[in-house]
């Protein structure tokens, strides 16, 4: 995982929640409607935010949303959001929810960002 980019754990699963093959199935239909916006960055981090279909939400696992905030999903862990048909490049940390509009995900990573060596 990379460094701390200041998220809120607390707002996470204590541990990344695994899709069951029929929830897998269920996301499956809204894969190629996910929306990926251009990256924007600051001096620090790089930003894209993720767009996914409003009806995507009705089918993701109740875990995965924020029991102290009415249909706002808690912050993904990687193989959270990649479980939900997210792609995208190493590096990546879902770091907020809009909430005006939960269905768009707000991800960030450190510019210049390089991935480890194994």
């Amino acid at each position: 995982m990379a460094g701390n980019l200041d998220i809120d754990t607390t707002r996470r699963n204590k541990r990344p929640r695994p899709l069951s093959e029929s929830e897998k199935e269920k996301l499956d239909e809204f894969i190629d409607a996910i929306h990926y916006s251009a990256r924007y960055s600051d001096d620090e981090y790089e930003y894209r935010h993720v767009q996914l279909p409003k009806q995507m939400l009705k089918v993701i696992p109740k875990e995965y949303f924020d029991q102290t905030r009415a249909g706002i999903l808690k912050l993904l862990w990687e193989d959270e959001w990649r479980a939900l048909g997210i792609t995208q490049s190493l590096g990546w940390e879902h770091y907020e929810v809009h909430e005006p509009e939960p269905h768009i995900l707000l991800f960030k990573r450190p510019m210049n960002y390089q991935p480890p060596m194994n």
